[in-house]
């Protein structure tokens, strides 16, 4: 391989958790391009091995795809052909298909095109990869980047540095990452829950951080109101890498930000919502540990928006679990943490 373009069309945590893949690719060859969604380009220009970030918003993938843009496919098969790359990875999720990103690379005439796909291929793809039961995501894209030629450089998610000085947004050390919101809403808290958990947080002792998106103001402020940095629209995705590498600990929802918390390497309590299954999307090589009732009624329905009044399976975790799980994670007291 000599210039190699790989393909993560989905989120910033979709595109962090195929960082070790990426990084594999770029140990064999002289040049990793990587071709994104908007929503993974944050990321993306956070990944080790990455020499140029390319942008396209695909039709058949996304939370809300756009329409078939024809001159949109015309400029992007246009500028794959300008670039002339030796082949092409595709990584997907488990329930996507691969074969429309490989369709456009057969038609920017690169040589070799490898992805994961259950889907008959036919003259789309030279490796068709099968990719084993029960696979983490991180793995299952490492897996395809070794069988596509790629070295492994480890299994570790990480990003580049340096990362901002964050100092003035944050309190002094040992402070605890509250992220209530998620790209999508099944897997979010709702405001009151989040508020108790930041309370409980607070009235334990620990400086509570409340993060979140321009669009999660609302609820980052509702989530602060008694007391926590209010952090919410604040920050770029860099910033927010760096608050959450200077944090004793993360609680989040299974989003993006939790896989940011494991590629800066701090620990995760993580509220997963069962919509997807644990196995595959919780926080990779970090100390975790998973609440939530992933026995639900939505487990592994998939559903962006939560299908069972009440959002049982997030609502049910009690504010003291979440403590619990910080103090198991940081092994310190509230204390002990702030000397």
């Amino acid at each position: 391989m000599t210039r190699v373009l790989a393909v993560r069309l989905d989120s910033d945590g979709d595109v962090l958790l195929t960082g070790p893949a990426v990084r594999a690719l770029a140990a064999a060859a002289d040049q990793v391009d990587l071709l994104v969604s908007p929503a993974g380009s944050a990321a993306a220009r956070l990944l080790p091995g990455v020499a140029d970030v390319l942008v396209f918003d695909a039709p058949w993938s996304g939370f809300r795809p756009p329409p078939v843009d024809r001159p949109a496919v015309d400029a992007l098969v246009q500028d794959l052909a300008t670039r002339r790359y030796d082949a092409a990875v595709v990584f997907t999720s488990f329930h996507q298909s691969p074969l429309p990103m490989a369709l456009l690379a057969r038609m920017a005439a690169i040589p070799f095109v490898a992805a994961t796909s259950e889907d008959y291929p036919g003259s789309l793809l030279d490796l068709r990869h099968r990719r084993a039961d029960g696979l983490h995501e991180v793995r299952a894209a490492l897996d395809l980047a070794v069988a596509a030629g790629g070295r492994q450089d480890g299994d570790d998610l990480r990003v580049r540095g340096p990362l901002p000085d964050v100092r003035s947004l944050v309190p002094g050390p040992g402070y605890v990452v509250l992220h209530p919101g998620a790209s999508v809403p099944s897997r979010a808290l709702g405001p009151d829950q989040a508020q108790r958990i930041a309370a409980a947080l607070g009235s334990a002792g620990w400086p509570v951080v409340v993060t979140g998106s321009p669009s999660e103001r609302a609820l980052t402020a509702v989530t602060a109101a008694r007391g926590a940095v209010d952090l919410g629209g604040r920050t770029s995705f860099a910033e927010l890498a760096a608050v959450l590498a200077g944090a004793a600990c993360v609680v989040v929802g299974n989003t993006g930000p939790a896989h940011l918390a494991a590629a800066v390497g701090t620990p995760v309590v993580s509220l997963f919502s069962p919509v997807v299954p644990v196995e595959r999307w919780a926080p990779w090589g970090v100390p975790t540990v998973v609440l939530g009732d992933q026995g639900a009624a939505c487990a592994g329905s998939r559903a962006r928006d939560c299908p069972v009044p009440g959002h049982p399976c997030l609502d049910s975790v009690d504010a003291a679990d979440v403590l619990a799980a910080v103090a198991a994670l940081t092994g310190t007291t509230v204390r002990e943490a702030l000397r």
